[in-house]
């Protein structure tokens, strides 16, 4: 998985978005999507974006649509991350929510396609859910109807 995130291994997310539709929730989470619904992955800063070179979110995210057949489009534009923030392995958990607060926007000129949708919220690493909350809180406040966050592993909250 670090190899993945850091390593510059994008092309693991075909396999990891394998994995995750193993699982019944995931399948049926996707399965529930009716065309015009998306799925969207959690996004990087612009920084760590260039510093990374990819976003494994999106990745996922896009495997995901690709390989579940799901009538969701998968969107990396639509939400935006709007500030950098530290990374949150460097903080204690109860300081993530704060790190991430008001980093997440809709994108302004696409209000619209949110309004009523169904949201798959995709990242790849969960450990407070701190940034999925701050993201879901974006998209539900942009006016999506309903939002399942979704992630391929789960850590041990520090």
């Amino acid at each position: 998985m670090t190899r993945y995130k850091f390593g510059d291994h994008p092309g693991w997310a075909a396999f990891f978005a394998g994995l995750m539709l193993g699982s019944p929730s995931v399948r049926q989470a996707l399965n529930s999507l009716q065309t015009g619904d998306l799925i969207v992955p959690v996004p990087l800063s612009a920084a760590r974006m260039e510093s990374r070179g990819f976003n494994q979110a999106w990745e996922l995210a896009s495997a995901l649509a690709k390989q579940s057949g799901s009538a969701g489009n998968s969107d990396a534009k639509l939400l935006l991350r709007v500030r950098d923030t530290r990374p949150q392995t460097e903080l204690a958990r109860e300081a993530r929510m704060a790190n991430v607060k008001g980093a997440f926007q809709v994108d302004p000129l696409r209000l619209t396609l949110l309004t009523g949708r169904r949201v798959v919220l995709v990242d790849d690493v969960m450990t407070s859910g701190a940034s999925l909350f701050a993201a879901a809180a974006a998209l539900r406040q942009a006016g999506a109807a309903h939002i399942t966050g979704m992630v391929l592993a789960r850590t041990p909250a520090s």
